[in-house]
This record gives C-alpha cells, structure tokens and sequence, in this order.
C-alpha cells in the first residue's frame, strides 16, 4: 500500500469513525488493556526503567496498577512494522477496546506519515501543554508537528549527530587524538577530502562507505524530496554525490552499505576505517562497543563536530486517536519526555541524549560524566556545538523511499556501472514504482 494512498485512507477512515476525544474520557472509565505497537525494546526498557511503578510480567507484558500492558513488536524488515501498524489503525474504529491500539512509536524517516493524518492525537487533547514541552529541542517537536501547527508526538531523545573517529589512527596520521586538533582535519567538506587523501597514504579508508556521510548532506538542504508533485534532487544531494564519487575513484572509501559486514568491519581493531558519522544511540548501540576485539571496547572512538551539524533518527511517542486509556498515555507520555529527573535518569543510565535542553546543558558541565566507548570522553558539549542549527523543515512523506532508492542507485555510479544518467534513471524508476503519483526528476549537472 502507498504512503500516500495509505495517509488518505487513515485521514477518511478517521472522519467517518466515530472516535471519543481523549479530553472527554474519565480515568475511573478507562481500559484494562493498554496496547503499545512498537519494533524493538528501545521504549519498552525505557518505561520498564524509568516510569514509576511499571511492574515488568514476561518480555511482552506488564502491568501499572491495575492496567495489563501489552507490548505489539513487529520489526522493520521489509516494512513490517509500519504494514502492521497501518493494519492496525485501519481497524481502530471498531475494534473491541481491549484490542484498541493506545500507543504507537515513530522514527524520524516516517514520522510525517503518521502525524498528518488523524490517527495520531494532538498531545495538547491528552492535556499536555506547551509549558510542559518548553524545555524540548525546537527541531524534535517540529518534526512531530502536522501542517496546521499541531504537535502530534513526543520524544524522549534528540539525535544530534557528529563525527566518530578512531584515537589511534589519529594519533599516528594526524599526531594527536585531542577532538579539537581532529576537528581542524575535518572543518568542512574541502579539508575532509583532503584528509582522506592524507589517510590512504597512511594504509587507512577515511569512512567505511559512501553511506556513511549522506545523511550530513542530507540534513543540510534547501528543499524537499518532493517539491510539486515532482521528484527533487537537492543541490546539496548533489554535492553528497560528487564528494562520493571522487572518494570511492580515489579509494577514500568503498560503496559498503550501512548495516552491512563489510561496513561493519571498521568496528574492530583490524579494520582499516579513520571515521564513521553518527549520534549517541549510535556509538552506543551500534559499534560492537562491547564485542572483543572490537575498538569501543577499550575506549578508542572520540567524537568532534564535523564537517556540518546534523542529525539522524529519533523515536516519536503518539497517542492513538479512539485510545481508552487516555489518562495513563498522557501521563507516560509527560514522564518519559517532560520530567527532567527522568530525562538526567535515561541520560545517566542509557546514554542517550535527551529531548530536554536544561538537563543536558547540565551535563555538558559535568567533567564525571563520560562514556566508555569513547575512552571517557563526555559527548554532550560536542553536540550541543551544533544543535541549534540543526533544522529539518524540508523533510516529507517521501524521505525514506526517495532515500534509499537514491543511494541504491548511486552506488551503480560510483561503482562506475553506470553513467549518472543511467543511475539517475533507476532512481527514478524506483521511487515511481514506490509513488506512481509522482513525476521523474531531472539529471542533474555534475560538477
């Protein structure tokens, strides 16, 4: 089913649904049953953790109070989740209300999707006021706020991102690991390739593929995917393409795709990989900090800005419109993204960045607060450098598709298995398999 075609079908259903607002229901008249949909147990640790009085039952199951929390995981392979959840909402409006979906959880890469249509409530509905959400990132809560200026969902993290590199090839290529002598080697895009260079000289790949950087690229444009029902290609897309291009002919980097084994090899102490580009979940989750042999688990990663501020990912929480269980969500909701002493909590605890600007200015200053993987160095300050430039108000509904298909297809290019017209050519063909409803972009110049 297509987003788009899906988003209509979700706005219509909810018109003609009867749905009881969430202002108008009594506590003393609410479910049993509080049915969560989510991919993974990021969340479900974090409420287990962190909200007061949540008794864990099995890994699907809990209770607060008298309330049976039932957790829905479908992961995201193949679109799993999303299918699932769209099946779900589909039927909202006359499901039994102990199979009611309450809640539901969003990434950034779809968020639009589910926040312009009506099945996600305003929070302002569940009585969560802007006076709660003052301390929020100003960037997080726009991406969770629909056409109308309405804001349908909160986070517990920000994901500003910045550039993770190796201590020990830098001490041996560039003569120091210090964060503020490897910035200099990376201030912008015109140093950093000719730091690339420095590092082949030296036996070493700059990143791990051509991946690993678009998302710098693509947090910085100037327009949408989609601009008037035709498919755009950002001049700044564009210069992602032409540095890539130049780094894989030069051998700076491989066209290894994220997530992948050989991507993956630059995790370890026999990899050949200077740098990859990430935020705090990252480095944290997805670096085998833990794994012997492994570079993060001595400490040897350090983290400066980078060439561009940026960020990448983040997890929404939306109440679902037609919830019986109104009270309990919004109540969820306020502690695990409002609550400071919670937020400092899920920063100590798990590492994450958290959606609330006053607790991490506070932990910016704290010289105690460090992370392993990073040999103790304390993040924060490095993210916050760049924070408040970040702006992705030219995201929409089409951002994953059009941004995988296009990496996909570059990679034909880079590879040197295509012309930039041909790779631009099965770009197209991808997204408008995706999205009929769209017109073909143009070739771009390359430079």
């Amino acid at each position: 089913m297509k987003r788009k075609a899906l988003s209509m079908i979700l706005a219509t259903a909810m018109v003609a649904a009867t749905i009881v607002p969430a202002t108008a229901v009594n506590a003393e008249e609410e479910g049993k049953v509080l049915n969560i949909r989510v991919w993974n147990t990021e969340f479900q640790e974090r409420l287990v953790d962190h909200y007061p009085g949540y008794e864990k039952v099995d890994d699907t199951h809990g209770k607060i109070g008298d309330v049976d929390v039932v957790w829905n995981v479908t992961p995201t392979t193949d679109n799993a989740y999303q299918n699932a959840l769209d099946e779900g909402l589909l039927a909202q409006a006359d499901a039994a209300a102990d199979d009611k979906i309450d809640m539901f959880l969003v990434e950034a890469d779809y968020i639009l999707k589910y926040t312009d249509s009506e099945f996600a409530l305003p929070v302002a509905d569940l009585g969560i006021t802007d006076e709660d959400t003052a301390n929020q990132y100003q960037y997080v809560k726009d991406l969770a706020t629909d056409p109308d200026g309405v804001l349908k969902g909160l986070s517990w993290q920000a994901a500003p991102a910045a550039l993770i590199y190796r201590r020990d090839i830098a001490k041996e290529v560039l003569g120091s690991d210090d964060p503020e002598t490897v910035q200099t080697a990376v201030a912008d895009w015109d140093t950093f390739l000719a730091t690339a260079a420095t590092m082949k000289e030296a036996g070493y790949k700059m990143t791990a593929g051509a991946a690993d950087s678009f998302r710098v690229f693509s947090d910085n444009v100037s327009s949408k995917w989609v601009e008037d029902g035709k498919i755009n290609i950002d001049e700044n897309i564009m210069n992602w393409v032409n540095m890539s291009k130049e780094m894989v002919d030069n051998g700076y980097t491989t066209t290894a795709g994220l997530w992948s084994d050989d991507w993956s090899k630059g995790f370890y102490e026999d990899g050949d990989v200077f740098c990859y580009f990430g935020p705090a979940w990252f480095f944290d989750f997805s670096m085998a900090g833990d794994a012997e042999g492994s570079v993060g688990i001595n400490g040897g990663w350090a983290v400066t800005k980078g060439p561009q501020a940026f960020s990448w990912g983040g997890t929404w929480i939306c109440g679902a419109a037609g919830t019986d269980n109104a009270t309990l969500v919004a109540d969820i909701m306020k502690k695990l993204t409002c609550d400071a002493d919670v937020m400092k909590e899920i920063a100590t605890v798990k590492g994450d960045f958290v959606n609330n600007t006053t607790v991490m200015e506070e932990l910016a200053a704290d010289d105690s607060f460090g992370d392993a993987i990073l040999g103790g160095q304390n993040p924060i300050p490095i993210f916050l450098e760049g924070i408040s430039t970040i702006d992705r108000s030219n995201i929409c509904n089409y951002d994953q598709g059009c941004t995988e298909s296009f990496q996909t297809a570059m990679n034909n290019y880079f590879d040197g298995n295509a012309t930039l017209e041909e790779a631009i050519d099965l770009f197209n063909t991808s997204v408008l398999e995706k999205y009929p409803e769209l017109t073909a972009a143009d070739v771009p110049a390359v430079e």
